[in-house]
């Protein structure tokens, strides 16, 4: 299950690019290690564990001092670089050791003011712990197997029977100075013990070089990994189709709700591989789901508990859905009540919605403001299911108490790890880009993307779609198809709902032209200039409004037009007519969606280089008129070419505009011509 991923030839490759200096070569081959562990999700996920080690260095007198290069807050172990190893003066932390108590403002002062780099991030909350071992390299995980044993009710019993006395055995304890000296203790107890299990928490090993202690994570998790008969790693991102295509935009609509009106949907992820199915047929999931988190470092992602949504709930509609969320609040609120009371210093609540739900007969879902939150929310719900599982039929999951729990999800250094800053404009948001792939597409899907947003992409060309989305990154994704198939919409709508649970932003820009003088053409090819400018604009339009309905939270559809709609071209009946039909659309959508709070804008663009306006086209264009190209793209009032980054502007201003509706925005330089009158 666990597999050994060191290679001897990988670590040299780090310790010669490293250059000669010894520290610097150390560092780079506890970089190498710690991105081996990171990059195994049943060993660490989603910035859990941290790894050192300890090396000499001279100050600025000249003088070898020792340093420890600790794992920074902020870096994840899968791809850290020596800069999320923060340097810190060794000999000043270790005499910490000789306090009885620090708080934990003083310690992350002390470690600051001990930092080599001022700039670098704050080194790790359990710097300490690291600090007082003595071991030049020091790792630790909180691997998979390692919860289901620190989470037994006889888990030091157990871990004795599977290690003898190799593992010295910690209480559990919050991170930070008081773990710290204990784990010391324990070591100095028992200096032969080849690794400390920290229960409750995780697990550490230690070794003189960095691949002795990544050895002996990789041995020691294996070794509860067989106990335990867990012959298979942890199965992420499995996904299936499912048939809750109308329920989850419900949930996100109610969600929403629950934090605030203002507040923007979350994102859902759903995890449902055979693995998730068979969880949610047990018979003790209530039981399980009031136990508290497989890690304490789970908590400020998941909080305590997820949502228990039984099928029999959850089949009745938006009102039983959203009774169970009131349920889920007002014990989320009774729970923050009885903790605060005891708590030291005044507490604010948090946001009272759940991070992750158990879905009967849907599947495991992570919810976040974002796709990556969604995500690792998602990953996490899956690690602690089977966990969960596992660890209760070998004999019980007893996780940490509710006051431990709440002292870990309101501990402002772990509160710290997520990030407060402002969010991007369109957090949240999901945008469905039609034409995806194509130039204006693309620039748009690219636009909104840049503001935070989750874009997912509809084009016929397989090739060209996923070029667009792997150039916008993770956590976008697309579906080929034609946008003119009568099924083609309705396919969109289950896609987005399956990677995201629903949708907010439409933009339906898919079109193509063909010249030729009306009379000449057939008229199958008027009717199929129909189809893809104006009917697949009209199916995807409906879908998404019925979507955004069923969410209850607003909405937008945001058309690509053209000047065409307005002011006819020789030889361009054929597009112009059907835009003009899609302009009048948006206008008459605008006023029967307005009381549903969906939002109908469009864009008016002219002359953009695009799949409509290619370099043979423009060629010819311009020696038509007797012009250069570069004067026949720039014949507008501010003598300019406009490009189709110019029209994605316009479709993100008109998004942000909230009191707008039945409105089309010109880009086209201005062009009198072609203005609506």
């Amino acid at each position: 299950m666990i597999k050994n991923n060191y290679k001897k030839s990988d670590a040299e490759s780090y310790i010669d690019k490293a250059g000669q200096v010894v520290a610097d070569q150390e560092l780079a081959l506890r970089v190498y290690t710690s991105r081996i562990i990171g990059q195994n999700p049943d060993l660490v996920m989603h910035g859990g564990g941290n790894t050192s080690v300890k090396v000499e260095r001279q100050d600025l007198f000249g003088n070898t001092k020792k340093v420890i290069h600790v794992k920074g807050s902020g870096w994840d172990l899968d791809t850290i670089l020596a800069p999320g190893l923060p340097g810190l003066w060794l000999d000043s932390l270790r005499d910490l050791r000789h306090l009885d108590k620090l708080s934990d403002e003083d310690m992350v002062n002390v470690q600051r003011a001990n930092l080599l780099d001022s700039s670098a991030p704050n080194p790790s909350v359990e710097t300490l712990l690291h600090a007082f071992l003595p071991h030049k390299f020091v790792d630790h995980t909180h691997a998979t197997p390692f919860l289901i044993l620190g989470n037994l009710p006889n888990s030091e019993e157990v871990c004795r029977e599977i290690f003898g006395s190799r593992l010295g055995i910690v209480p559990y304890i919050m991170p930070g100075f008081a773990l710290a000296k204990k784990a010391a203790e324990v070591y100095d107890q028992d200096p032969s013990v080849e690794g400390l299990m920290l229960l409750g928490h995780g697990h550490f090993a230690f070794g003189e070089t960095a691949e002795e202690s990544y050895n002996q994570i990789i041995s020691h998790t294996q070794t509860v990994a067989d106990y335990f008969k867990l012959k298979e790693p942890t199965a992420l991102n499995v996904k299936s189709s499912h048939k809750s295509h109308d329920v989850l935009p419900v949930i996100r609509g109610l969600i929403a709700d629950m934090i605030g009106p203002t507040a923007a949907m979350p994102i859902i992820d759903v995890r449902n591989g055979p693995e998730e199915m068979q969880f949610l047929k047990r018979n003790d999931l209530d039981s399980l789901s009031e136990r508290g988190t497989a890690s304490p470092d789970h908590v400020i992602r998941i909080k305590g508990r997820p949502l228990v949504l039984r099928k029999s709930v959850w089949e009745q509609g938006s009102s039983a859905i959203k009774e169970a969320l009131k349920d889920y609040e007002d014990e989320y609120r009774a729970m923050f009540k009885r903790q605060a009371a005891k708590a030291t210093q005044p507490k604010t609540i948090l946001s009272p919605d759940p991070k992750t739900i158990w879905m009967e007969g849907v599947g495991l879902l992570g919810l976040g403001t974002n796709f990556k939150a969604a995500s690792i929310a998602g990953d996490l719900v899956v690690q602690n299911a089977r966990v969960r599982s596992v660890g209760e039929d070998a004999g019980g999951f007893y996780p940490i108490s509710e006051k431990d729990l709440f002292d870990c999800e309101y501990w402002s250094l772990e509160q710290a790890k997520l990030g407060k800053g402002k969010a991007p404009a369109f957090q949240g948001k999901v945008v469905m880009v039609t034409g995806g792939s194509g130039t204006i597409g693309f620039e748009t899907a690219k636009a909104f993307a840049s503001l935070g947003a989750q874009c997912f992409l509809i084009d016929m060309n397989q090739e060209n779609l996923n070029s667009a989305i792997e150039k916008l990154g993770k956590g976008h994704f697309g579906k080929s198809l034609d946008v003119t198939d009568p099924e083609a919409a309705r396919e969109a709508i289950k896609s987005v709902i399956d990677a995201y649970g629903g949708l907010d932003i439409l933009v339906s820009n898919a079109g193509s032209a063909q010249s030729g003088a009306m009379l000449d053409m057939p008229g199958s090819s008027v009717r199929k200039a129909f189809e893809l400018n104006f009917f697949s604009h009209y199916e995807f339009a409906k879908e998404a409004a019925n979507l955004m309905k069923v969410q209850s939270r607003g909405g937008q559809i945001l058309f690509n037009i053209s000047k065409q709609a307005v002011n006819p071209g020789k030889n361009f009946g054929a597009y112009g007519m059907p835009k003009a039909t899609t302009f009048f659309m948006m206008r008459q959508l605008a006023l029967e969606l307005g009381g549903d709070g969906i939002r109908v804008n469009g864009v008016n663009a002219d002359r953009i280089r695009s799949g409509l306006l290619t370099d043979n086209f423009i060629a010819e264009r311009a020696n038509a008129r007797g012009v250069s190209e570069d004067s026949y793209m720039a014949g507008n009032l501010l003598n300019a070419e406009v490009k189709a980054s110019h029209v994605a502007e316009a479709f993100v201003s008109l998004a942000q505009a909230e009191r707008t509706t039945g409105h089309v925005m010109t880009v086209d330089g201005g062009n009198v011509e072609a203005s609506l009158r």
